[in-house]
């Protein structure tokens, strides 16, 4: 098949879409697809240019500025059409995926998207606050009628597919959980020297544990709670360090929750990190926290039960089928005693036990069987548009 991906941001930006995206382009590809991917200039994008990769004019987006929002052009537009598609698989709800559906509609080929984002969840950045139940039912509708303009749409979950049904979405779905390269993250392939180098390039002293989080430092990702609680996981496990990786409009507000707080010398704001690294970041910790209840799927925390951590999440039914507590993962309540309590079994024996397990709990997320849905996925949309 040939196939265009059109996509808001991908490599070599880092976030669970962009490499959602990029784990697909190139499973496809080595499966002997045609793939083409259009998306926005970012930062690095020139060290990725190949033929297939087709990144577009950007500037940044004024209400997210660390995100880039794409300018198609004419030009643009003839290249793409001229690329003659079976399938457009868009993977954003705005200029991209206008950009793919215009492309589709062209070449008369099957209409495939992926809904990534609960965007009812995010409108905050627009209305800081202010008529926001307005904001996000308009949201709710918008999603509503984007999804109903495609042959198919795909899912991570059963909480999306839920989700967008009680939006009112008609169309077919498809649940297949977003793919990763397993074996990229087995602690086996991290020695001990490079872990440790790792570990000193972030601030980790001799004998630390770390807790990690990887990903966009931003209001939905309920950081604040992780740090809020984080003292009083400090009385309970002294040797406990806080590193966060990655970047976003909450760092400073972090910094400055740590200094408020007195653990400032125990947490780390490392900065975003080179998406080809970045298992190298799994590999030195010990726990990897994550209090969000905006994700669709979170990638973040497969990659870190294949670099063979302890998981420790607020409960969320995007995690149904991901982490069992007390089995993949430790799952807490919403509330700071409930992530303390989670955190501390997290640093314990238990979590020690479920650590030694968790790359196995990974396994059924491999990109092989992620593409293999995917390709039935167009198949079903080629004869649903009756080409």
């Amino acid at each position: 098949m040939k196939i265009g991906l059109f996509t808001d941001t991908f490599y070599p930006e880092i976030n669970g879409v962009a490499t959602s995206c990029l784990n697909l382009e190139r499973e496809l590809t080595r499966r002997g697809h045609e793939v083409h991917v259009f998306a926005p200039k970012c930062k690095g994008w020139e060290d990725n240019q190949r033929d297939h990769i087709h990144y577009i004019a950007s500037a940044p987006l004024l209400v997210l500025r660390d995100r880039n929002v794409a300018f198609p052009t004419p030009i643009t537009s003839w290249e793409a059409e001229k690329l003659d598609f079976d399938v457009v698989h868009t993977n954003s709800e705005f200029i991209m995926g206008v950009f793919g559906r215009h492309v589709a509609r062209s070449n008369g080929c099957a209409l495939v998207h992926t809904y990534h984002t609960v965007w009812e969840d995010y409108t905050y950045y627009i209305t800081h606050g202010l008529a926001d139940d307005t904001a996000r039912a308009l949201a709710r509708k918008y999603s509503q009628w984007w999804c109903d303009r495609f042959d198919r749409v795909i899912v991570p979950t059963g909480k999306t597919l839920e989700l967008l049904r009680r939006y009112g979405v008609e169309a077919d779905i498809d649940i297949i959980p977003s793919g990763m390269d397993i074996a990229r993250f087995s602690p086996a392939r991290h020695s001990a020297a490079q872990c440790e180098a790792v570990r000193r390039e972030c601030g980790v002293r001799p004998g630390e544990r770390v807790l990690l989080n990887i990903g966009r430092i931003a209001k939905e990702k309920n950081l604040e709670q992780v740090m809020r609680v984080f003292p009083k996981l400090r009385e309970a496990c002294p040797d406990v360090r806080f590193v966060l990786v990655g970047e976003g409009p909450q760092r400073e507000v972090l910094a400055q929750m740590a200094q408020e707080l007195g653990v400032a010398d125990a947490v780390t704001l490392a900065g975003p990190k080179a998406w080809e690294r970045i298992d190298q970041y799994y590999a030195m910790a010990d726990v990897f926290v994550s209090a969000s209840r905006t994700e669709t799927q979170g990638l973040t925390y497969v990659e870190a039960m294949a670099s063979g951590l302890c998981v420790c999440a607020v409960n969320d039914s995007c995690l149904e089928g991901v982490i069992e507590d007390g089995v993949s993962g430790v799952l807490t309540g919403e509330s700071d005693e409930a992530l303390l309590a989670g955190l501390i079994r997290a640093f314990s024996e238990e979590g020690r036990r479920i650590a030694a397990r968790a790359v196995e709990h990974a396994a059924p997320f491999g990109m092989e069987v992620f593409a293999q849905r995917v390709e039935a996925c167009y198949r079903k949309a080629i004869a649903t548009a009756g080409l």
